[in-house]
């Protein structure tokens, strides 16, 4: 396809979708996201910008974090920034510096110093402060006494409160029985557990030892946890007998016995009883109440690369990625992400609804980093009624509370007024796991508050953060991103590697950030699987996998997924899992998902299947297929819309065309969307052109 040439009279910008470049003349599929204006004087089209929701306050600006540290490098560096864009350029220009800047400011402890803070040529072959030794959960317990630590509320309403001290003493008590089941340095745990605050005492108490966690959310089926958890091969199995969503209980001991099962290295369970708090654990199971230890709290002293903990992010085959991230690394990273662009410190009370399972639930443990107390809520945010976050808000005075695009965007559909809330304690409401339309930051602002700071941000698994959100120095304008993240170097590249303003391309980041995955477990010595998922359409430099636009003062637009990948929620899971689950039904022949939620389908994660002649009835097929999904991989991962159809489209090769086949339903002509020569059985697109694609359109 052409590319615009200034002056040309093409007069259209382009947007890449799904690796493909597109003129956003043949683009109508993007309702309220791109938004294009007038031309300029070279006949390009110019983005039209939303306008302002909120400017900070003179106080708010001089009491900021960030404003805090500016003060502290003009006094210390000799270094003064009068501009948020000032102050990033420098970090992503001088990334040594500004590290140790941030290393300096929050006073890090090491038991060794470092050598240097960045070691190293070309990403991924980098480390970070080579030869400090140190331990992230010591610097999680810095606080103590009788101030609130952790608060917790239930779907039920129950409630928990611990204290700095009373969540030490539970740490050591837990890191003291786990010392005694043989726990040590770099043994894997693994937990099967909720949002609630043993999770966060059996976090930090692996962590003190040197061990590495792991988690899935309990909503999760035993097939999805063993995918994960069967890889990384771990001494000790934390688990929960049950949970409480959307005003039901849901029994997990046979789950449980299921991977007790599947993962043969595991010697000890403990079961943190939930819902059968007055029956036994059981066989083979130890109670976590129940845990004994005099030992005093210790942090043993690891190395800046030791693995803290390991997340999952899928591709689009194979098991889920094993993704690990080291103490020092995101020690760093997480101490600059929560201060200085979620401006949280002693006094706030920090909440992110979230599970275990996503990335979301270490970020908001990490608030105890920078001394404010963390919130946990663990049952459907809806339930009973649409308002519970905000009423949680207002009955625990949050100060920050964190929560995604949906429940935004279903406040949003529902018409809910918050505004007779108490929320006189919120400064900040943060948003992510997909785009905020430009309708959701105008409910915010009418329906919630006015004067609130609205922080969308956009980071993930891979990195255990946002790479670009907030600052609570600069204005919020309607369905933009404020800023970069200080340190990080994200860029918008074209199809050519190069970098563009104001037009779509590829999210990169072209400058390491600390919480980099130090490898995939199981990876070999040169780091392949690692290379060929981030390095391998730009070598050197990381590819994220979202597309975006930024613009000249620095602010972004996130556009979604830019492959195959499936985010719900904010958990990613690989279409070869969808596939493993649905293809071992003996009824079907062969299967597609694509996701297009992220676009503006509301019903947006569509399930195609191939169903065997002579098979059951199609809607009793769809129908266990929901259930199976349900059961293997989690309730969120069950399609809005399952379609039989005769064939599913292919390349030569025998390989799905899952792409393609997204930008089918999106709109794009047949034509544009498939390579018709390089397929298989080009009839099947023609299928879906007929009766598949007209099916999405309605659910717009």
């Amino acid at each position: 396809m052409e590319r615009p040439r200034p002056g040309g009279a093409t007069g259209w910008s382009r947007l890449q979708l799904c690796g493909t470049w597109y003129n956003t003349r043949d683009l109508n599929v993007l309702p309220g996201k791109l938004r294009l204006g007038r031309k300029d004087g070279m006949g390009m089209e110019q983005v039209q910008r939303g306008p302002i929701l909120w400017t900070p306050s003179p106080s708010r600006v001089k009491n900021a974090r960030i404003t805090q540290y500016k003060g502290w490098l003009k006094a210390h560096k000799q270094l003064e920034f009068s501009e948020y864009g000032d102050l990033w350029q420098w970090s992503v220009d001088h990334p040594d510096a500004f590290w140790h800047s941030v290393w300096e400011y929050f006073g890090v402890m090491a038991s060794t110093p470092f050598a240097q803070v960045l070691a190293g040529v070309q990403m991924p072959d980098i480390s970070w402060v080579p030869g400090a030794r140190l331990n992230y959960a010591e610097h999680s317990l810095t606080r103590r006494g009788q101030e609130l630590a952790v608060l917790y509320e239930g779907e039920d309403g129950e409630r928990v409160q611990w204290s700095w001290d009373e969540l030490y003493e539970e740490v050591r008590r837990v890191r003291g029985a786990m010392e005694t089941m043989g726990v040590g340095l770099g043994d894997r745990v693994a937990a099967y557990v909720p949002n609630i605050p043993q999770s966060v005492a059996g976090f930090l108490a692996c962590a003190s030892l040197g061990a590495v966690w792991s988690s899935c959310s309990p909503d999760f089926g035993a097939q999805a946890v063993l995918d994960r958890f069967q890889q990384i091969e771990p001494k000790i199995l934390i688990c929960i007998d049950g949970y409480r969503y959307n005003g039901k209980a849901h029994d997990r001991r046979e789950v449980v016995r299921a991977l007790q099962a599947g993962l043969p290295s595991v010697r000890h369970t403990i079961m943190i009883r939930h819902l059968f708090r007055n029956e036994p654990c059981g066989s083979g199971v130890e109670d976590y109440a129940a845990l004994r230890s005099d030992a005093p709290l210790r942090f043993e002293p690891v190395a800046a690369s030791h693995p803290l903990w390991i997340l999952y992010s899928s591709g689009t085959t194979g098991l889920p990625k094993p993704i690990v991230q080291g103490h020092a690394g995101i020690l760093l990273e997480h101490l600059a992400a929560l201060a200085f662009h979620l401006d949280l410190g002693h006094g706030d009370r920090f909440m992110w609804f979230t599970t275990t399972g996503w990335m979301m639930w270490n970020l908001l443990v990490s608030g105890l980093l920078v001394g404010a107390s963390i919130v946990l809520y663990d049952g459907n945010p809806a339930y009973p009624e649409p308002d519970r976050l905000w009423r949680l808000t207002e009955e625990l005075a949050v100060t920050f509370l964190g929560t995604s695009a949906a429940y935004i965007g279903m406040c949003q559909k529902k018409s809910l007024d918050v505004r007779t809330l108490g929320l006189a304690s919120l400064k900040a409401i943060g948003s992510t796991g997909s785009p905020l339309t430009p309708e959701m930051f105008d409910w915010v602002y009418e329906k919630v508050m006015a004067d609130v700071w609205l922080t969308s941000l956009s980071g993930g698994t891979d990195v255990c953060s946002a790479v670009v959100g907030g600052v609570p120095t600069l204005p919020v304008r309607s369905g933009e991103i404020q800023c970069r993240y200080l340190g990080s170097k994200v860029e918008a590249f074209d199809e050519s590697g190069h970098a563009v303003r104001n037009q779509v391309g590829e999210l990169v980041i072209t400058r390491p950030i600390p919480s980099m995955p130090l490898f995939l477990w199981g990876d070999d010595a040169a780091k392949s699987r690692y290379r060929a998922s981030y390095f391998d359409v730009f070598p050197g430099v990381w590819r994220h996998g979202d597309w975006i636009l930024v613009h000249d003062d620095g602010s972004v637009v996130i556009y979604g997924r830019s492959d195959a990948t499936i985010n719900r929620g904010g958990i990613r899971m690989g279409t070869s899992e969808f596939y493993r689950v649905v293809e071992e039904d003996a009824r079907v022949l062969d299967s597609l998902v694509v996701d297009l939620s992220a676009m503006g389908v509301e019903k947006g994660l569509i399930l195609l299947v191939v169903q065997k002649p002579g098979a059951d009835d199609s809607m009793i097929l769809t129908g266990d297929l929901r259930r199976r999904l349900r059961e293997a991989l989690s309730p969120r991962h069950v399609p809005d819309q399952i379609f039989v159809v005769p064939s599913i489209p292919k390349t030569l090769n025998g390989k799905k065309m899952e792409v393609p086949v997204k930008k089918l339903l999106m709109g794009t002509a047949a034509e544009q969307a498939f390579n018709i020569g390089a397929m298989e059985n080009p009839d099947a697109v023609a299928y879906l052109a007929a009766h598949v694609k007209p099916q999405i359109g309605l659910k717009k």
